[in-house]
């Protein structure tokens, strides 16, 4: 039995099928899911019922991205704003009107069952963006840190500059609560990579795949990963989130 961390989606069905297969993932799998299954590829419809699917098979956790909670509100109660829209949110109402899915009850209650974070038995934190409590998840005065919060990925970024042997004893507030901790929500791609950068005990899943990059699954034991072609290359005729 694996238990493999899965990054953002965007909306990239093809995507999906490609890194589940690649990394053949059997039904003894525990699979985990960093958020952000929505909005940039034209399939997000098709996303979520595989992940609802998948779910009748494995034991999957899905974690609540920022882009999630937006579809979430547009299918319980209709609402959208401008940011979501401009963000690939279009496409994913055009994703629920074409494939059918749009009065689909299971999609509703897949969006509102959504974690805001999760601990494993080991104490690995996954979570989609961050938290800035320096006490730790669950201590947050904001549950929006967990979906859009970028200072925990700057910080661990800055704390792997610094020579972690000096910081053995001492170690940043907010990772000492944690072996490791796993997050999506800012693109590796930004970094020049499109694999999982690693900065202190974090590890960002986000390898670009609602954009240029390519969408990846991982064992969080072995840390082998596999990903799928670039999403451009999937959906040629598409442009992603721009």
């Amino acid at each position: 039995m694996r238990t493999l961390v899965i990054g953002d989606i965007h909306g990239g069905y093809k995507a999906l099928l490609q890194v589940l297969e690649r990394a053949n993932v059997t039904s003894e799998d525990i699979l985990i899911f960093l958020g952000d299954y929505v909005d940039g590829w034209s399939e997000s419809a098709k996303v979520i019922q595989e992940l609802i699917h998948l779910s009748a098979s494995n034991t999957c956790i899905f974690i609540r991205g920022n882009h999630d909670l937006w579809c979430g509100l547009w299918l319980e109660k209709g609402v959208t704003n401008p940011v979501w829209l401009a963000h690939g949110g279009k496409e994913t109402i055009n994703s629920y009107i074409q494939s059918g899915l749009l009065t689909k009850e299971t999609h509703k209650e897949f969006f509102n069952t959504l974690k805001d974070y999760y601990l494993d038995e080991e104490h690995r934190l996954f979570v989609h963006a961050g938290f800035t409590s320096m006490h730790g998840v669950g201590r947050e005065e904001y549950n929006s840190n967990y979906y859009w919060d970028r200072t925990l990925w700057e910080s661990a970024l800055l704390a792997d500059k610094v020579e972690k042997i000096a910081l053995k004893d001492d170690p940043p507030k907010r990772f000492s609560h944690y072996s490791e901790i796993y997050i999506g929500h800012t693109p590796t791609i930004e970094y020049g990579k499109d694999t999982p950068i690693n900065a202190y005990n974090l590890w960002n899943m986000d390898t670009g795949a609602g954009f240029r990059g390519k969408l990846t699954i991982m064992d969080i034991d072995t840390k082998e990963y596999w990903q799928s072609d670039p999403l451009p290359s999937l959906y040629p005729n598409e442009q992603g989130r721009n």
